[in-house]
């Protein structure tokens, strides 16, 4: 484990219910903040404007953040959705988010939850264009690979193609694959939350792709989720194409 906020998660993929695989629940949460606002307050309203904001703003393309209120007051957030999923489960996901993490959080003036389709955070500090290392975890299947050296190799291969595939489109996005022969596939998926210019989203990725071996080495799935991008690796699809 790196830090007390680095979390590690381990899941068996064929044990985790279709509930959660179609990310109807969700995957962790922080509340990162020290502190609190009160019931009733000016926070509190212009939190609750903010997360209807991103319930409309985001779907279309996606992403979206904003700002709602003033001085002491204000209030910033964004929210994500996984590049392959539909305006209408993304809608869902932002919204169930937007519900979910102020009771998970409550009167926290900072918090960010993920789900298997999106992510969502707000706070009261300015962090838009700022990589976030501090909020993070990561996931693995517990099941190892015959071969964890070659293996390995194929898995940083694979999502440092999709790094820099990812960084250099208005999405930053990337999702693909590689063959490794047996009839078995690499399935991965590199994804940085769009107010990160190129370069930074690519520093993010790397970063994240680095971090694999603290979790995941030789394990045939795993995943780095931070707040402001995300790598995935498994041996099965799971996007859409």
């Amino acid at each position: 484990m790196l830090a007390s906020k680095h979390i590690a998660l381990s899941f068996l993929f064929f044990c985790l219910s279709l509930h959660i695989a179609n990310g109807a629940d969700p995957l962790y949460h922080f509340c990162f903040s020290q502190e609190n606002y009160t019931a009733n307050s000016p926070y509190a309203t212009n939190l609750k404007g903010l997360l209807n904001l991103l319930s409309v703003k985001v779907p279309p393309t996606g992403f979206g953040l904003g700002s709602t209120g003033e001085s002491q007051s204000q209030i910033n957030g964004l929210a994500l959705c996984r590049g392959d999923v539909s305006s209408t489960n993304c809608k869902t996901c932002v919204v169930d988010a937007g519900k979910e993490l102020p009771s998970r959080c409550p009167h926290k003036k900072g918090a960010i939850i993920w789900y298997d389709n999106c992510l969502l955070k707000y706070s009261n500090m300015d962090f838009f264009g700022e990589i976030d290392n501090e909020n993070k975890f990561y996931m693995w299947n517990v099941q190892d690979v015959d071969n964890p050296t070659s293996f390995n190799q194929k898995v940083k291969d694979l999502l440092s193609k999709l790094s820099n595939k990812a960084y250099d489109i208005p999405k930053l996005y990337a999702a693909g694959e590689l063959e490794l022969g047996s009839s078995q596939t690499l399935y991965g998926l590199a994804q940085c939350t769009r107010d990160l210019s190129g370069v930074d989203c690519k520093k993010c990725l790397d970063g994240a792709i680095g971090e694999l071996p603290n979790c995941c080495n030789g394990k045939r799935g795993g995943r780095v989720v931070g707040g402001s991008c995300n790598v995935r690796y498994e041996l099965y699809p799971f996007v859409d194409a």
